[in-house]
């Protein structure tokens, strides 16, 4: 997980463009209208937008040509026509105590870090009404790979109930020839997305089923998507994404009380046989692994097709308890260079 960098007071997001670019710019940090942008010296780049903290853009460079990036993350909408954008890689944090609950959402500039040449990270925070939960969300940028990480403190009295994602919308170039490699022997359960401002499909969306093909309606084929109701095994060494799905790929509740039961992998390989390439997601500090593609339903937001994918503890929410803290991280890496 990315170290934490050094404390500063917060900057109210409401402050110009200029002073945040004044007090945290540095060479591959760059603040603009919408946000702040990383990048590092072979030209890799990503895009955080402020205040949610969602991030719109990462183009890593995968091919040795000059202009050898390719923009990693989907994305629908634009602030132009007055519709926030929606896709990228965003952080789910929702938190539950005495009755009530609260969503991470305004995020404020803490600090930002950079070795001018390989390495460049932004750190944001927020709190609660109350002030009784610290939150830091830390986002990095290598030449090969980039990290999320998260860090909630708890500082009030009671104990918190706490459910976490980190979901990346990942681009395709087609429908077909898309897979993920490395979930084979993982249960796995159908089921809805944690509900966010950014995500492209609603959780009710997800889990719509996929209308049957010409040739299904005439009794052929078996069709793409998801069709058993409670927990199964991913019996294929690589899992097909053309069709919709919707899963959690976990240890059931029930299993987890044992003294020794198998955990989701730690990491898992994205397959793109339209652009040659391969992503690979590691997980920290998560206990699920969360997966869905849209099937037909791609077809609404554009010619690209995309999945969405990532790190998460939604089946069994994480208690923090009073003065302690909880910590997780994700990166996407790949080698295609």
């Amino acid at each position: 997980m990315p170290a934490p960098i050094r404390s500063v007071s917060a900057v109210p997001l409401t402050t110009a463009t200029e002073s945040l670019q004044d007090r945290f710019g540095r060479k591959g940090i760059k603040f603009n209208d919408s946000g702040v942008e990383l990048s590092v010296r072979n030209g890799s780049s990503l895009q955080i937008r402020i205040p949610d903290g969602l991030i719109t853009s990462y183009k890593p460079k995968v091919y040795w040509k000059d202009d050898g990036f390719e923009e990693v993350l989907f994305t629908v909408g634009n602030e132009e026509s007055g519709e926030a954008p929606r896709g990228g890689l965003g952080l789910v944090l929702k938190t539950s105590s005495s009755g009530s609950s609260w969503s991470a959402s305004e995020w404020v500039v803490k600090d930002a870090d950079s070795d001018s040449f390989d390495a460049v990270q932004v750190e944001l925070s927020c709190a609660n009404g109350d002030g009784s939960l610290d939150i830091t969300y830390v986002v990095s940028l290598f030449p090969l790979s980039m990290a999320t990480a998260v860090i909630l403190k708890n500082t009030g009295k009671k104990p918190v109930e706490l459910s976490s994602a980190m979901l990346s919308h990942l681009r395709f170039k087609s429908r077909r020839g898309c897979a993920i490699h490395g979930l084979r022997g993982c249960s796995y359960l159908p089921h809805p997305p944690p509900s966010s401002s950014f995500g492209v499909l609603s959780p009710e969306e997800a889990m719509e089923p996929e209308p049957p093909s010409f040739l299904e309606s005439l009794g052929f084929g078996n069709g793409d998507g998801d069709k058993p109701k409670d927990w199964a095994v991913e019996d294929d060494l690589y899992t097909i994404l053309r069709g919709k799905l919707s899963r959690v790929y976990s240890a059931p509740p029930e299993e987890r009380v044992k003294r020794i039961y198998n955990t989701p992998p730690s990491k898992y390989t994205t397959i793109d046989q339209g652009s040659g390439l391969g992503f690979r997601v590691i997980r920290m500090g998560y206990e699920d692994i969360y997966l869905s593609s849209p099937g037909s339903f791609s077809k609404k937001y554009g010619k690209d097709y995309f999945i969405c994918t990532g790190s998460a503890s939604m089946l069994v929410p994480v208690v923090v308890n009073p003065e302690n803290e909880w910590r997780a991280a994700q990166m996407i890496e790949h080698d295609n260079l």
